[in-house]
């Protein structure tokens, strides 16, 4: 992903860098966190000819945090510069959605879909989103 965003200074696995609180968060700004943060299965029947013969259709939700660090005023009277890089979160959830709307992870997974994105409340200055997908497996 970070070749497809170039704007994304760090892409990495979730493992809980945004709430190292300290003043040297482990990652650059602006950040891109990926994590499965659920699963669900069904059943689908069995297949002899298969490893595992009890086959199943999973459905995946997929949590991306993006966050930058916001340390400038963007009021009325703020400079025009300083309240464009403030709003640059929005560019960059932006161009996150179109590489991860529709791209299929492997032959056995279908399309990811955005299920819906929340703001993540924070007080110490870094601006965070999560935004979620869905994508199914069929036969895992």
């Amino acid at each position: 992903m970070a070749t497809e965003v170039p704007a994304a200074k760090y892409v990495d696995e979730n493992w809980g860098q945004l709430d190292y609180y300290s003043p040297n968060f482990p990652v650059q700004w602006p950040c891109i966190l990926i994590d499965v943060n659920a699963a669900n299965f069904t059943n689908i029947g069995k297949d002899r000819s298969a490893t595992p013969e009890n086959r199943q259709m999973g459905e995946f939700s997929l949590e991306l945090r993006i966050a930058n660090l916001k340390l400038t005023n963007t009021s009325y009277q703020a400079p025009t510069t300083q309240k464009t890089q403030a709003r640059s979160i929005w560019t960059l959830i932006d161009e996150v959605h179109k590489v991860v709307q529709g791209f299929e992870p492997d032959v056995m997974f279908g399309k990811l879909i955005r299920t819906g994105w929340r703001r993540v409340p924070r007080e110490d200055g870094v601006q965070e989103y999560a935004v979620y997908y869905r994508g199914k497996a069929d036969n895992v």
